[in-house]
């Protein structure tokens, strides 16, 4: 990244020397995330991350589509959920929110029920951001494809933490961000399969191959490129199923979210009876551990997470529960620490309330 803002300052859309060569830099990390996504080079649409892939591809979809029906399960990220509703009640569309299995993973039969002549887009999210639960796109992907109905499948989570070929989930949207593998942050692409419809989602200069207009930001493109698979996200699994067979032994009570299913390696979610979340939070902070209480594009908010509610999960509960996130550098010592301190927090919170 240094390299590229020092050396290749120029537009990348620019005539001159300081253009073309910060024009090769763009195009040999365009090919390089080409190569580990196994797509097309011209597939790839930069964005600034995540949120704005997946508003991208929603609102590019859904404005040129007739009105029918837009199906996406109940887990997705806000950046799906809130821009589906918004453009829902504003295009007219019908939406069909499909709950998952109490396990937080979707029934890939329940969710394909509902697809029908009148669909014209469906969403599922690759690996959830909260429960870090794998999802079934695949078969969703290949049922879509049979009655072409465009599909958006959310891998922001799913990147540096399972196997991601594009070419073989060939799903007509899929949305990706650099910083959930170590990149910088404010960067993100949007892989269009060729032949997918895709309204042009910002005017301008005509970038991105008129898709997505402005100047592309080199450097964090270089970065993007240069975090791939530098970081092993399989590593963490025993760090992580160290944490939860812990925590389990030092408090029966806590319920581990989406454990008897298949997830992403370095995440858990789990709710310790009795307590608040956000309390529990605020207090693991001060001990100097980070960790969340829902998404973390949601942070701020009181309200309980929507991906516990929609597995079923009631309010007090869901209020009670916190996500962890491990990374590369963490250590089982790291995870026993946790534990360690949650045990002691939750002892005091109860002394306190006289419990």
């Amino acid at each position: 990244m240094h390299d590229a803002a020092t050396h290749a300052s120029g537009n990348p859309s620019s005539m001159h020397w300081a253009g073309r060569s910060a024009r090769r830099v763009l195009d040999d990390a365009r090919d390089k995330i080409a190569r580990y996504l196994n797509v097309e080079s011209g597939c790839l649409v930069f964005t600034s991350g995540g949120t704005e892939a997946n508003n991208m591809a929603i609102f590019g979809c859904l404005s040129a589509a007739k009105k029918g029906k837009v199906v996406v399960s109940a887990i997705e990220h806000p950046s799906v959920l809130q821009t589906i509703t918004y453009w829902c009640e504003r295009l007219g569309h019908e939406l069909c929110l499909v709950r998952p299995q109490k396990n937080g993973q979707m029934d890939a039969d329940t969710f394909c029920a509902q697809l029908d002549e009148r669909t014209v887009m469906a969403c599922m999210m690759w690996a959830n951001n909260e429960s870090g639960v794998i999802q079934p796109v695949q078969h969703v992907v290949e049922v879509c494809k049979k009655s072409s109905i465009p599909v958006l499948v959310d891998a922001v989570q799913a990147l540096g933490k399972t196997s991601v070929d594009v070419s073989a989930l060939s799903a007509d949207f899929i949305s990706f961000s650099a910083h959930k593998i170590g990149g910088p942050k404010g960067v993100g692409v949007l892989a269009v399969r060729r032949g997918s419809q895709l309204e042009t989602w910002a005017l301008g200069g005509g970038q991105e191959r008129g898709r997505r207009s402005g100047t592309e930001n080199v450097p964090g493109v270089a970065g993007f490129a240069a975090a791939l698979g530098v970081l092993h996200y399989a590593d963490t699994q025993v760090v992580r199923d160290g944490f939860e067979k812990k925590i389990l032994a030092s408090m029966p009570d806590v319920t581990i979210h989406g454990s008897d299913v298949e997830r992403v390696a370095n995440t858990s979610m789990f709710t310790v009876p009795g307590m608040d979340g956000e309390t529990l939070l605020m207090q693991l902070d001060l001990a100097g551990f980070a960790v969340a209480s829902g998404s973390a594009c949601s942070s701020g908010k009181r309200e309980p997470s929507h991906v516990l509610q929609a597995m079923g999960v009631n309010d007090r509960a869901a209020r009670s529960s916190l996500r962890v996130s491990f990374g590369v550098e963490h250590t089982a010592s790291d995870a026993e620490a946790l534990v360690d301190e949650l045990v002691r927090i939750r002892s005091l919170l109860k002394h306190m309330a006289g419990l």
